[in-house]
């Protein structure tokens, strides 16, 4: 045996692996380098709103009395859920949403209006992709209309989540996902009471004061494109005054027949430490078989808020809904609120609703969430809301 090659060839293979370490090493560090670039240019994060409080009505449905409950989303609804986006370059992002909806009195996921026989979805408000630049924002998936989206700076209580002409937006829309009577089936997949829209492709822009949103659900029926589509539009003038319009309609799965028009028009003018809000909405409903209109309803809105300290801001408002189809549906209905800032994250509200609901009052024209169901049609009732709102 010789001693000396084999002394040679030991160093041989030790030099080999000390080089290869070290080559794994360098290309570690390459890595780790180009992990934290990449890391840099992105942003990923947790956010949320919890929102609860106790509601007390003097009247409820049925002729029971009065109630008191715990409350959820009184000022805005409660979400959790994950957004990010990634600087790729030349000024392009791309970003993502996943958002979901908490009841946070009893911790169940909210119920959604997807159509019948849907389950309830995990992330309900926002499960989408897309990217973004100078050229505006194309988004993919589940997400927020841009009708809705246009008119929370002219909406009297800015589509509070009780209390707001959200519920007779909603409620109008609500009737494209059920079953109808005499065969009609008004259901559409892609319509979550006119606010979220699954397989919808969305693009966005702002153009010097205005900003605007078009957006297209695709119906996914073979053999029809139009079968199951929603479409919607909406835009803002910020200027001076901030004025919004919007228009969107969804058509019927099985016939192809538009089950669903709606339009809104809005204005708000500013003054020292408030504004002057009026909302108008127009929601028409069609039985998805005969194509004959079902209801009719216009909804208006008026109202100010006041800022009258740094941390109080006070809105009285106003909201006649009825639907010209069924005359005795109609609600008469006079807001008061006052929103305490706490802090920057943290609100303590108190609102009160005087509900003045017609016989016939149905969904459509409440703005109190359950409508009917909670107070008595016919009659006077009201309702006062306190509770708190947090951000994170």
């Amino acid at each position: 045996m010789n001693t000396t090659k084999h002394i040679d060839a030991n160093r041989r293979v030790s030099f080999r692996l000390k080089t290869s370490a070290l080559a794994m090493l360098a290309l570690g560090a390459l890595g780790a380098a180009s992990g934290s670039a990449v890391a840099d240019s992105s942003n990923v994060q947790v956010f949320g709103i919890v929102d609860v409080g106790v509601l007390m009505q003097s009247k409820t449905a049925g002729g029971n009395g009065s109630t008191t409950s715990v409350a959820t989303s009184g000022l805005r609804q409660s979400v959790w859920g994950f957004k990010g986006t990634e600087n790729i370059g030349n000024g392009n992002n791309v970003f993502f949403n996943l958002e979901s909806h908490i009841d946070i009195d009893n911790g169940q996921l909210h119920g959604s209006g997807d159509a019948a026989g849907s389950s309830t979805p995990l992330f309900r408000r926002q499960a989408n992709l897309g990217m973004s630049g100078d050229w505006g924002s194309v988004t993919v998936g589940r997400q927020y209309g841009p009708a809705l989206l246009a008119h929370i700076g002219t909406e009297p209580r800015a589509f509070k989540e009780q209390f707001s002409n959200l519920y007779a937006w909603a409620y109008n829309q609500y009737a494209a996902t059920a079953t109808g009577a005499a065969g009609a089936t008004n259901r559409n997949t892609n319509n979550d009471v006119g606010i979220f829209f699954s397989n919808s492709v969305q693009y966005r822009n702002t153009l010097g004061p205005v900003s605007f949103g078009v957006l297209y659900s695709l119906g996914e029926v073979a053999g029809d494109t139009a079968k199951n589509s929603a479409w919607a539009v909406g835009a803002a003038y910020n200027g001076p005054v901030t004025v919004s319009a919007s228009y969107q309609q969804m058509k019927d799965q099985t016939s192809g027949i538009t089950t669903v028009k709606h339009s809104g028009l809005g204005l708000a003018v500013p003054f020292t430490d408030g504004a002057v809000k009026l909302n108008y909405l127009n929601a028409k409903n069609y039985d998805g078989t005969t194509g004959n209109e079902v209801s009719n309803v216009d909804g208006i809105g008026i109202g100010v808020d006041y800022k009258w300290s740094p941390a109080n801001t006070f809105t009285v408002a106003y909201y006649n809904n009825k639907d010209d189809v069924n005359k005795s549906d109609e609600t008469h209905n006079w807001v008061f609120s006052n929103d305490y800032a706490l802090s920057k994250r943290t609100t303590f509200y108190a609102q009160m609703a005087l509900v003045d609901a017609k016989a016939g009052a149905s969904l459509k024209t409440s703005i109190v969430a359950g409508g009917p169901f909670v107070y008595p049609a016919g009659e006077k009732t009201t309702l006062i809301n306190i509770g708190l709102n947090h951000n994170f």
